[in-house]
This record gives structure tokens, C-alpha cells and sequence, in this order.
């Protein structure tokens, strides 16, 4: 539809807007304050008037339609336009607030999430972010978080994901173990090694097994579900262990084993829920992390 060619109803369109932004009718007529049976008629006066369906109702919430979202941008352009108008008549500025939550796991959250946060600090003041460090899937669509940086895509339909990069992971070992243990020469060598697992040794011996490495349960000497113990452990000079090419960064004495032999692919994947084309915030957030966690080479796609 040629929305430009439309004469809009500003308290229809308002209507509509508060709707899309708060995901109910009640929610939306309480910061307009009308009642909802007066917000509910504005909604399905514009609907009638464009001869479209701009919302389709999910759970409790209210969601729009395909039609409804190339609505918004047309109808959020008037929404800032009159809020911009406003302001500069009473000499205020425009603020970006509310909560984001975010999860990813140990490594990322402790060495690659702090420097973005230092940004976005910056950038959008009135934005507070809590961080849920976790190594498992986080189900967005029950709201555990708003964004999720993972290393696996998304199978929900319902969910946005964008691939940002593809980082790399090798085995890792300081040179005070491979002086002791002695330094491998072939995948073959690593049997014969102290490996330090990363909670599911099973898993990781499986893993591994898939790239020519041959590990059991006594390659396994120390085991821990978390990055950051992992790391210390490997930093003690306990045995090898993955890590990848970030983590392995932060402590330069690290020494690579058989890196030309053994690489790890490791997808990077930001991911999100519908919210994204509504709310200001996550956006803004969403970008961000997108451009400071990796190339723009992939499109936003729905997983």
C-alpha cells in the first residue's frame, strides 16, 4: 500500500502506535489516558479506514501484522515529528529509557560485553542493561531476555537472528605445561596429554574426535562448565583446553597448540524476539551490538 498517499487521523494513528508500543489495548489506554473501549474504536477506525488488518492477537498481547509494521515507520515518523515539536517548544530533549537484558556467555560477557556497555553508556544514558552470563540457550520467547548472543541459530520462527562473524577456537596451553609435558607434534599426541573439559567431557571428546583427536575419560584431569574457571585452570599450567581466540587474547602467554591442525569454527549469532521492530531501546542496543561484535555481512533474517 502507498502509505504516503493516505490522509492519516492523528489520535487514530496515535492509537495505533500506543498499541504497537505497549502490546495491549489496556496498556496503550492508560498511557494515552482514554478507556480502552474509546482506544479499541480509534484502532478499528484505521484499520477500516486503510481497509487492513494491523494486528493479530498472540497470548495476551496484541502483535502487528505484516501491514501493521509498515505502518509503524510511516506512523512513528509523525510520533517523533510531534514529540520533537513539543520539546523544542519546552526546550527539552528526547530521552531513550527503560531496561535491556542481555545473555551471552561467561568469556564474551566478561571480555567483549564491557567495552560495548562503556559505549552505549555514552550514547543512550537513560538505558539500564542487565547482563545474565549463562553458557545454556536462553528461551526469548519467554521473555528471559531480550537479546541473546549465541553460537548456535536460532529454529524459532518467531525469532530475529542475525550471524554476525565466525570466530575461531584452538586447543591452548602455557609453555610452562608443554615444557613439562612436552609439546605435541600431531593430533595423535594429544592422548597423551592432561585435557581440561569444559563440563560435558563426553561432548567434548566426541568434538574433537570429529577434527582426528583421540581422548578418554583419563585425558580429562579437570573438568568445569564455566569459561572463566576454565581459563584460570589452563593459565596454572594444568593442562590444554579450546578457548577461543578472544579469550586466549587476554592472557599473551598462551601458547597455541597445533593451530595450523586444529581449528574451531565458532559462529557468533544475535538474536531477538519480534520487540525488536518496536521497541526504540532494543533496537538501538540490537545495533550496537551488531556493529561492535562483527562485520555487517548478513542481513537480518527470521531464524
Amino acid at each position: 500500500m502507498n502509505w504516503a498517499a493516505v490522509t492519516f487521523d492523528w489520535n487514530q494513528a496515535r492509537a495505533f502506535l500506543a498499541t504497537v508500543e505497549e502490546g495491549s489495548l489496556s496498556a496503550a489506554a492508560r498511557v494515552l489516558k482514554q478507556t480502552q473501549p474509546t482506544l479499541s474504536r480509534q484502532v478499528a477506525a484505521l484499520e477500516q479506514d486503510l481497509g487492513v488488518t494491523l494486528f493479530e492477537r498472540v497470548g495476551r498481547s496484541l502483535v502487528p501484522t505484516a501491514s501493521g509494521l509498515e505502518l509503524l515507520d510511516h506512523v512513528r515518523g509523525m510520533g517523533e515529528a510531534a514529540t520533537r515539536v513539543s520539546l523544542s517548544a519546552s526546550g527539552q530533549s528526547q530521552a531513550i529509557e527503560g531496561r535491556v537484558t542481555i545473555t551471552a556467555s561467561d568469556g564474551l560477557s566478561a571480555f567483549q560485553l564491557p567495552p560495548i556497555l562503556k559505549r552505549l553508556r555514552a550514547e543512550a544514558p537513560g538505558i539500564t542493561v542487565e547482563v545474565v552470563v549463562s553458557n545454556e540457550i536462553r528461551d526469548l520467547r519467554l521473555r528471559e531476555a531480550d537479546i541473546a548472543i549465541r553460537h548456535v541459530q536460532p529454529d524459532h520462527p518467531d525469532l530475529i537472528a542475525k550471524r554476525l562473524r565466525d570466530s575461531i577456537g584452538h586447543l591452548y596451553a602455557m609453555p610452562a605445561y608443554l615444557d613439562r609435558a612436552g609439546r605435541p607434534a600431531t593430533l595423535a599426541d594429544l592422548s597423551d596429554h592432561d585435557v581440561i573439559g569444559h563440563g560435558d567431557n563426553a561432548r567434548m571428546a566426541e568434538f574433537l574426535a570429529d577434527f582426528g583427536v583421540t581422548l578418554t575419560d583419563r585425558n580429562f584431569t579437570l573438568s568445569a562448565d564455566n569459561g572463566l574457571v576454565v581459563l584460570e585452570l589452563v593459565k596454572q599450567g594444568l593442562g590444554i583446553s579450546a578457548l577461543s581466540r578472544e579469550m586466549a587474547a587476554t592472557v599473551p602467554a598462551l601458547e597455541p597448540v597445533l593451530p595450523d591442525q586444529l581449528a574451531i569454527p565458532i559462529p557468533v549469532w544475535l538474536v531477538t524476539h519480534r520487540e525488536l521492530h518496536t521497541s526504540r531501546r532494543i533496537r538501538i542496543v540490537f545495533d550496537l551490538l551488531a556493529a561492535m561484535l562483527g562485520p555487517q555481512t548478513s542481513p537480518i533474517t527470521q531464524s
